[in-house]
């Protein structure tokens, strides 16, 4: 009969606690890398220059290009009171078709543009926020469909809290 004999293996508990640290460190060093790359493609579109934008209008032209026309196909859902403007609830739907994206602007913040969504082609264009509102404003949805901008607009009041405080 033929048997090997294997090295001695020398196992301690020290030598085990280095080799758990280290693949710990390396499957963290992976994931941060995973991060950074995911990170940098989503920056590349990120529209920086409209978020610091003052004005609607402003906001708009740095979005799109263009003006947005009234439409009762964009409903835009906010309170006509808001308790607290360090959180307001505000939902956009929309039934016109190929919607592209969903932008929400308040007018009275320090920086109009609050959130902007690209919708994916064969999703539901439907997004739901908590904005933050400086004081009384109004909201505006802007909704990209077809290659045309529509929006709706509703003013929500302030009572207490805010982005001023």
């Amino acid at each position: 009969m033929f048997t090997a004999k294997l090295p001695a293996l020398r196992t301690s508990r020290r030598g085990l606690l280095k080799g758990a640290a280290l693949a710990t460190v390396l499957g963290a060093s992976l994931n941060v890398m995973r991060s950074v790359a995911a990170f940098a493609a989503d920056a590349a579109g990120w529209p920086a220059e409209a978020f610091k934008l003052k004005s609607q209008d402003d906001t708009l032209k740095a979005l799109y290009g263009k003006t947005a026309e009234a439409s009762d196909k964009v409903k835009l859902d906010a309170p006509e009171i808001a308790e607290n403007g360090a959180v307001v609830p505000i939902s956009v739907s929309t039934t016109l078709p190929k919607v592209t994206s969903i932008s929400l602007m308040v007018a009275e913040n320090p920086n109009a543009l609050a959130a902007s969504y690209k919708i994916p082609e064969g999703t539901i264009p439907a997004v739901s926020n908590r904005l933050k509102m400086a004081k009384t404003s109004k909201v505006i949805a802007v909704v990209e469909s077809d290659g045309k901008l529509y929006s709706a607009s509703k003013e929500v009041k302030v009572t207490v809290g805010g982005c001023g405080g």
